[in-house]
């Protein structure tokens, strides 16, 4: 079940938490995976350190991948916030994966958080720019071969603060919703293609940002969540690979939150 053997896909953000634990899910149930990021080091480092457990015993995953050429990463450096560079990402990334493109996974953000009486041009422009702009010339990119095809999934990662909103993030929380409400209209524009559009929310989320809070601070966001604890990179992933399965064929314009009850939508 949820077998991607033979799809290929293309991942923003992929040097990041929780874009490397898609990346990787994505390649473990068969898909080719493109990487991309804004810098090449960190994607193959990123890929590099990914690890998996086979058979009880945790291995190397670009030693994993190495004994399958089918699976062998392509990774795809792009400045998101560089219109000229997104617009020649995914044909970039369909030349590289053999003519096809399966699967596209908005993961790529970015923050600039102030209260809104403070925030400038600049910081709304940036946030824009790369959370929504960007994914929507990407879609609009990767629609072409879908079409062609008759067959694609797109995955956008939005967050919960799209649903909630929060203090200082107004630029944010706008991109994200923004995310969701451009999903809906796009699934609706290609669906008869047996394309599907949908959104993955994250709530809370265990990265290096949060490993480093005090505990006070840790223990009052989780005393927020119902579930009792912060979300994984592999919760995500998880929700990504069956979004992005001909099993959810007939899931589109959807966003699955991913929160531990935090935001019962």
């Amino acid at each position: 079940m949820f077998d991607l053997s033979g799809m290929t896909a293309l991942v923003t953000g992929a040097s990041g938490g929780i874009g490397s634990e898609i990346a990787r899910a994505l390649t473990l149930q068969g898909a080719r995976v493109a990487w991309s990021g804004t810098n090449a080091e960190k994607l193959r480092a990123a890929q590099q350190t990914a690890n998996v457990m086979r058979d009880g015993e945790r291995v190397s995953f670009s030693h994993a991948t190495a004994q399958n050429d089918d699976l062998a990463p392509v990774f795809l450096p792009c400045d998101l916030s560089d219109a000229a560079s997104v617009d020649g990402l995914v044909p970039a990334a369909v030349q590289a994966l053999g003519g096809r493109l399966d699967i596209l996974v908005n993961n790529a953000g970015v923050t600039r958080d102030n209260l809104a009486m403070r925030m400038k041009d600049e910081e709304w422009d940036a946030v824009i720019r790369v959370n929504l702009e960007a994914a929507f010339r990407l879609i609009r990119a990767a629609a072409k071969p879908m079409m062609k095809q008759r067959f694609g999934r797109v995955v956008s990662i939005t967050s919960v603060v799209g649903q909630t909103g929060n203090p200082g993030q107004a630029n944010y929380a706008a991109s994200k919703a923004g995310l969701v409400g451009m999903s809906k209209a796009l699934a609706q524009e290609l669906a008869s293609r047996n394309i599907t559009v949908n959104c993955v929310a994250p709530g809370f989320i265990r990265s290096a940002m949060t490993d480093v809070l005090p505990e006070a601070q840790k223990s009052a966001l989780v005393g927020r969540i119902p579930n009792g604890d912060l979300g994984t990179g592999e919760d995500i992933a998880a929700a990504v690979v069956y979004l992005a399965s001909k099993e959810a064929g007939y899931v589109t314009g959807q966003t699955l939150h991913v929160n531990g009850g935090m935001a019962m939508v």
